[in-house]
């Protein structure tokens, strides 16, 4: 699907999970919506540990205590009568992926400059679809027969499980996979 700010094609993508690679680092993985299991590439994102429990609540669909950060962007939201429309990872420079928020609003819609770490997890807060543009996940991305040896994580709900065999899948990777 073409976007309509930049003309770049664009993939929607689902939140496989968050995993911790060999140098510890946290890691989100997107998958393109309705692709078979091995079939195309993953992209793996570094995130801040912090914005990496943030998206593992949203996938396990708990409610923390007190609200997190991204709790109160989207109550924010809320409150101002605005909403998530979507999420896109737009572009990679120099090892640093891009994103913007787009927000729907009473006088329409509104594009804002992102870090992807904060737009998924407010995505999943906010139930907004999130999109890739093509081009970053065919240079990005990271063959999906690496991450899903047999399994179909599409069938898992439970963040806890994910996580469990993505740490898995990050014991017998090479951490070079995952440089650009």
């Amino acid at each position: 699907m073409p976007d309509d700010s930049t003309g770049a094609t664009m993939v929607q993508v689902r939140v496989l999970g968050v995993a911790i690679d060999s140098d510890g680092q946290h890691i989100i993985l997107l998958k393109p919506v309705g692709e078979a299991q091995t079939v195309g590439n993953v992209l793996p994102i570094v995130v801040g540990e912090q914005e990496a429990n943030s998206t593992l609540i949203a996938l396990s669909g708990e409610t923390p205590p007190r609200p997190l950060s991204h709790d109160l962007m989207n109550t924010l939201l809320d409150s101002v009568g605005a909403h998530v429309e979507r999420v896109d990872v737009t572009r990679i420079d120099q090892g640093t992926f891009y994103a913007e928020i787009t927000l729907g609003m009473a006088a329409g819609s509104l594009v804002l400059d992102a870090r992807p770490s904060d737009s998924v997890a407010l995505a999943l807060r906010a139930g907004a679809p999130v999109f890739v543009a093509d081009d970053v996940l065919e240079a990005e991305g990271i063959p999906a027969a690496m991450v899903e040896p047999g399994r179909d994580v599409e069938e898992t709900t439970d963040g806890e499980q994910s996580l469990d065999e993505f740490k898995d899948f990050l014991e017998h990777v090479d951490p070079e996979d995952f440089q650009s």
